[in-house]
């Protein structure tokens, strides 16, 4: 049964609002420049390093960011939401506050829901939803596959009428080539973007990590590397031959980055997304049978994390997402082989990210870039950029704040993640959605 919406809390200020002493970062233009930036309503009046240079006029509320990174708020494109069916775990409004933590101002979610998101009417049941939580702003992919079945494709073009922005089978990968191949025939019809899993599910069925010496000493069954290569192959000989626009999701092995430069080099409609996890963790995160380790894909070895690190440096993978995956204890505290798959990474996502700049020397724009304009192009979304006359969705964090990842204060309902205790810098300190602040560390600590 769904659940009724509870009544979020609001901020009061729409007008508008001064945010000075900022560092300006706008990966979409390459701005990079202490400054300062006008809200007016919800959206963007005005921005620039002379901006105020005099003063700011009374009327207008200012916020001092005190050197801060003032950014597009972020865009993440893979986001369990749970609503409808397994609203224990998460909804749209606990969903919408932790991705308000994280600095999250844009979310899509997945569509393996319980009914799964496969026709228009829950389109815009999502739709109506974000409308009524007044969050964080929720998108929805639409299910390539009736019941994700991997069987009958979907009425695409209806979801997209009610604004579904893509299409995938969520966590399942489309296996039938034909199938396939029909998906990215009809999708192509309206421009529409395919996100597939890549996981050759014969090869991964019943697997619980990545296969190899780790999985052989611990007696659990392993998923190999090649399983997300191969699928990734199969999917790209029929893109060549369809025309038609496909994404892979979650990016974990070096196999499947080399399938994707050569799908670019050779001029395909290709991009690609990874997650946090699969450039800081590697299979040996699963310890002792650790469960909140337990990911789809899995955790793979330190070749093809490097692998992955690099590739989110030199471009090759577009976009970083959370692929947040929230589960309650119950479907966690299993026996390994039991445990369901996934982690929360909403409220890590931005700072797990920025490892890549302080520890690997990626430029900051670059890094953000993968987090805000890139999604929002992948996507044909708005916001993702700072310029007159955008949406007012803003992310304001403190790049040199050290601080330790702590689950039990996260503000999803699951607390499913590895990170407990794992020390990052950089800090999430306002979050702004249309121009209503929706987080303010400040005020967070003093509750």
């Amino acid at each position: 049964m769904i659940s009724p919406p509870r009544r979020p809390r609001q901020p009061d200020h729409t007008g508008r609002t001064a945010y000075v002493n900022a560092r300006l970062l706008d990966p979409a233009t390459g701005l990079d420049a202490k400054g300062a930036l006008l809200v007016d309503g919800e959206l963007i009046a005005d921005l620039g390093a002379g901006l105020f240079a005099g003063g700011v006029p009374s009327g207008i509320e200012v916020v001092d960011c005190r050197g801060a990174c003032l950014a597009p708020g972020l865009i993440d494109i893979r986001v369990n939401l749970r609503e409808p069916g397994e609203e224990h775990k998460e909804t749209f409004e606990s969903g919408s506050e932790a991705a308000a933590v994280g600095g999250v101002t844009s979310m899509v979610c997945l569509p393996d829901t319980d009914p799964p998101i496969d026709d228009a009417a829950l389109i815009e049941f999502v739709a109506r939803r974000a409308r009524e939580v007044r969050g964080a702003r929720i998108y929805a992919y639409g299910a390539i596959t009736r019941r994700l079945a991997g069987a009958e494709i979907t009425e695409m073009g209806l979801m997209m009428l009610s604004g579904a922005v893509a299409f995938t089978d969520g966590t399942r990968a489309v296996a039938d080539a034909m199938v396939m191949r029909r998906a990215l025939n009809y999708a192509r019809t309206f421009d529409a973007l395919i996100v597939q899993h890549p996981e050759e599910p014969a090869l991964a069925a019943d697997g619980d990590m990545n296969a190899g010496e780790l999985a052989t000493r611990l007696g659990l069954a392993g998923i190999p590397a090649c399983a997300e290569a191969m699928m990734i192959e199969r999917d790209l000989a029929l893109v060549e031959l369809t025309g038609g626009r496909y994404h892979a999701a979650h990016l974990s092995t070096a196999g499947g980055v080399a399938c994707i430069r050569r799908a670019k080099d050779k001029g395909l409609k290709v991009t690609c997304d990874t997650a946090p996890q699969y450039f800081t963790l590697n299979e040996t995160a699963v310890g002792d049978y650790r469960t909140f380790a337990k990911l789809s894909p899995p955790l793979r070895g330190e070749d093809d994390r490097r692998a992955i690190e690099e590739a989110v440096r030199d471009g090759t993978i577009d976009a970083i997402a959370s692929d947040h995956a929230p589960h309650d204890q119950e479907s966690k505290r299993l026996p390994f082989p039991q445990a369901e798959c996934g982690i929360v990474g909403l409220e890590s996502l931005l700072a797990l990210s920025l490892r890549l700049h302080h520890q690997n020397g990626m430029k900051l724009l670059d890094l953000l870039a993968r987090m805000t304009s890139r999604p929002a192009e992948i996507l044909g979304l708005p916001g993702g950029r700072l310029a007159k006359g955008e949406q007012a969705d803003l992310a304001i964090f403190d790049l040199a704040r050290p601080w330790r990842l702590d689950p039990d204060s996260f503000r999803s309902k699951s607390k499913n993640s590895p990170f407990e205790g794992h020390p990052v810098q950089g800090r999430v300190v306002r979050t702004v959605v249309g121009g209503r602040t929706l987080f303010e560390l400040a005020a967070e600590a003093a509750r």
